[in-house]
């Protein structure tokens, strides 16, 4: 055989002649605490209520929430990233079930802690817009804009409520700036320096987000344009990565996760923190669908998609299939495959 550079004697595909063999060469591998299940617990409902745009995930009722939280234990998981949906009658203008100590969330929040303890991360969403009656992520001014600064203040007293009721971990969601500044001074101003921040650094105004209106039953008129980040740009993360830094982020997070690979890996190569990505319900969705049409295999594109998001730099997934796939892994590698 004429000899070509280092071929015949290099042959790259004899790290690939087994499973096994596969398995052992591999450089990234999944684990169930790389995983955080996002969870939506709704007010004044008596069975869970499926999300019809994402099959298979539901909107909780408050005993089904622990169950799920005592499944994710069991699974190995690290998080539940809590979601609360209030009843429409009891949102206003400025998100007040956000920050009323009886709110859905914080009433999920006691739940959750009570029934886990320490045994999982319990974090939850910081953010209005499950909360107002116009959907947006702030408080608006007398011109129908987000006032940035004026959301700072209830984003300050959702950090106290959240904390009280049990939250492990607060994540700020809402893209305004000095968020992260302003959470911090409010959880040490009542002494809860404990209490973790999961940034929303990187947070793109996607076309992937629309299931995710109906699992928190939004009131969105409009778009988030004028504070989610533009899909176009990546220098625009990194400085968004630097001023959460400075401002005291504990960990930081890329969303959505599998369109915007390239930022989680930049953003992961920039910092000491830890990195997390959510993988958002339109991602989720698409295989879903996809699979039920059966036009792709369900379970491997799963894995492919979150060894992907692991693979660019992710130390931790945000991702529905949190439970699951954790439950697969430790099946054992032919469960997983």
């Amino acid at each position: 055989m004429t000899k070509y550079g280092s071929f015949p004697g290099t042959r790259p595909r004899r790290l690939r002649t087994t499973p096994v063999m596969r398995r052992m060469v591999a450089e990234t591998r999944l684990h169930p605490a790389d995983f955080i299940l996002p969870a939506f617990v709704r007010e004044g409902v008596s069975e869970p209520v499926p999300i019809a745009a994402m099959p298979g995930v539901v909107q909780h009722t408050r005993d089904s929430l622990k169950k799920a939280a005592l499944e994710a234990v069991e699974a190995g998981i690290s998080g539940i990233m809590l979601f609360g949906v209030p009843e429409d009658a009891k949102k206003d203008a400025v998100g007040t079930p956000g920050t009323d100590p009886d709110g859905i969330l914080q009433l999920a929040l006691r739940d959750v802690r009570a029934e886990v303890g320490d045994e999982l991360l319990v974090m939850s969403d910081l953010c209005l817009d499950e909360t107002t009656d116009h959907g947006h992520c702030g408080v608006l001014d007398a011109e129908g804009r987000v006032d940035n600064d004026a959301t700072l203040e209830r984003y300050a007293e959702m950090a106290q409520v959240q904390a009280d009721a049990g939250a492990h971990v607060v994540g700020p969601s809402g893209m305004m700036d000095g968020q992260i500044g302003v959470v911090r001074d409010a959880l040490d101003q009542i002494g809860r320096e404990d209490v973790a921040i999961l940034a929303y650094t990187a947070k793109y105004s996607s076309a992937f987000y629309g299931p995710f209106r109906e699992a928190v039953a939004s009131s969105l008129k409009g778009d988030r344009k004028t504070y989610q980040q533009d899909p176009a740009n990546v220098r625009e993360s990194l400085r968004e990565l630097a001023l959460d830094l400075e401002e005291g982020a504990d960990m930081v997070m890329v969303k959505p996760a599998g369109p915007y690979l390239d930022v989680l890996a930049r953003v992961a190569d920039a910092v000491d923190v830890p990195v997390a990505a959510y993988q958002i319900s339109g991602e989720y969705s698409m295989i879903e669908a996809a699979a039920e049409k059966g036009w792709i295999d369900r379970d491997k594109a799963i894995l492919e998609t979150l060894t992907g998001i692991r693979r660019a730099g992710a130390q931790n997934i945000l991702t529905y299939w949190a439970t699951e796939v954790a439950l697969k892994l430790r099946q054992g590698p032919a469960a997983a495959q």
